[in-house]
């Protein structure tokens, strides 16, 4: 039976850190937890699940904390989660019994990243969760890190669930993104990904657009470039050029089969200038569009936001019994929605209306 190490970095997670711990120490047979430099009892917490507890001052570089914890393991694969994940039950027993006849190089677990009201996710992605410590896997990049995987890949569909309890500094990415430039190092096309969507978040639209179209130009993956146009387009429709917004929407589709997400954001450009014949056209393109492999997952924009969208586009069209149909298909998945149950009042007062 294959073993597993946990490998942790954690600073100041007193709040989630026992919560994370005792939702995975049955199922590994280490827990490795390297501190950055916490100020409350996360430490003290951490012991009472393991006295594998190592400091490594932080130096703006989380590949670098990553590789010291991986550094520590003595299992036969090498597993990290965040302070703020949680593994599911049902997860924690089938990763028990993945050790059984576990070969595989890199094991790839969903991420679950958002979360409804309801509890069901609403984002999900492919990480590389496990890997064999023979192989000598490195971390790489000071932000938003990441392991390139080679060798046997197993995908297993073991979640992995990302409960965020408080808002880390905001201002933390951008700023080592900014030391590394005023470095002179120059961002890989990962990096320069995640420094665009930095400046984003940021609002500094312009900025971000200029970073996204260089890194559109390199050779980054497919997933961030699909991720990327997205982005781009919501820069181009803050600072003004509609058209740009929508060729940048565009572009996505040379490199692979129209996302869902894409399909919605054109969708919504349509809605605002009243095409809803077009807007039609999209939401339904974006209930047939096909969940990716091992990209980002929006599961609303397969069904629910498409749905409740159509609603919105017969009911402009006059045809208020298709737009009931596709309102009642938005409450079969969220029955309780605030949007679904004023659709269900609007429906009944236009009934009594044509009384």
């Amino acid at each position: 039976m294959a073993t597993i190490s946990l490998c942790m970095i954690v600073r100041d997670e007193a709040p989630v850190l026992g919560r994370c711990l005792a939702s995975i120490c049955k199922a590994v047979d280490e827990i490795i937890i390297v501190d950055t430099g916490s100020l409350d009892r996360t430490r003290e917490i951490a012991a009472d699940f393991t006295d594998r507890i190592y400091e490594f001052p932080w130096v703006d570089d989380f590949a670098a904390a990553r590789n010291f914890a991986f550094s520590k393991a003595q299992g036969d694969y090498q597993m990290w989660l965040d302070a703020d994940d949680v593994v599911p039950p049902e997860s924690a027993d089938a990763l028990r019994h993945l050790k059984e006849h576990l070969t595989a190089d890199v094991v790839m677990m969903p991420y679950q990243v958002a979360f409804d009201t309801a509890g069901k996710p609403t984002l999900t992605y492919y990480r590389e969760r496990l890997l064999r410590r023979a192989c000598g896997f490195r971390w790489e990049g000071a932000v938003h890190e990441a392991i390139t995987p080679a060798g046997e890949i197993l995908y297993a569909e073991i979640p992995i669930e990302h409960r965020k309890l408080h808002v880390n500094d905001p201002d933390r990415n951008l700023r080592i993104f900014g030391r590394l430039l005023a470095n002179g190092t120059s961002l890989s096309a990962r990096e320069r990904f995640y420094y665009a969507r930095e400046l984003y978040y940021h609002e500094r639209y312009a900025d971000a657009a200029q970073s996204f179209r260089l890194f559109l130009d390199s050779d980054g993956w497919v997933e961030d470039k699909i991720q990327a146009c997205l982005l781009l387009s919501k820069c181009e429709q803050h600072l003004g050029n509609a058209d740009a917004a929508r060729l940048a929407l565009c572009r996505s589709f040379l490199m692979d089969v129209p996302r869902a997400e894409i399909c919605c954001e054109i969708g919504r450009l349509c809605m605002e200038q009243a095409c809803w014949e077009q807007a039609i056209f999209w939401y339904k393109a974006a209930i047939h569009a096909p969940f990716p492999a091992d990209g980002f997952q929006d599961g609303d924009c397969h069904d629910y936001i498409p749905y409740l969208q159509l609603c919105v586009c017969y009911d402009r069209l006059g045809n208020l019994t298709k737009s009931q149909a596709y309102n009642d298909k938005a409450g079969r998945i969220r029955p309780g929605d605030a949007s679904v149950l004023a659709n269900r009042t609007y429906f009944r007062n236009q009934d009594r209306r044509n009384v």
